[in-house]
């Protein structure tokens, strides 16, 4: 079996599979693709982003100038797409597991 996955890396890398983001666009797409149950602070996205370029997961795209201030944007590697489809399919399996499991205790407690 899959080691699981940390909660915020598996946010931000799911807010980084459809597109390339910059910092602040990750803190929002986090928030909203996990309906305000995951928040970010920047800090920790930050030093979550610099390791997933360490390993590999995520890689800095373009840099872009606004208001005089730099933003970068990173995207998803390969081995990043790679790793939060483990990931999912972990999670399915987890609660495929426990739907099981429910459904047994729903089926006992039906006929009691």
């Amino acid at each position: 079996m899959a080691k699981a996955m940390r909660e915020p890396t598996f946010w931000i890398l799911t807010a980084l599979a459809s597109h390339p983001l910059h910092g602040y666009g990750v803190l929002q797409e986090v928030g909203r693709l996990s309906d305000g149950q995951m928040k970010l602070q920047a800090g920790t996205l930050y030093a979550a982003l610099d390791r997933l370029t360490a390993e590999g997961l995520v890689e800095p795209d373009r840099d872009e100038i606004v208001e005089g201030r730099t933003r970068r944007y990173y995207r998803l590697t390969e081995d990043g797409a790679a790793a939060l489809d483990v990931e999912t399919e972990r999670l399915r399996s987890n609660a495929r597991t426990a739907a099981r499991q429910l459904s047994v205790r729903h089926g006992v407690e039906q006929t009691a």
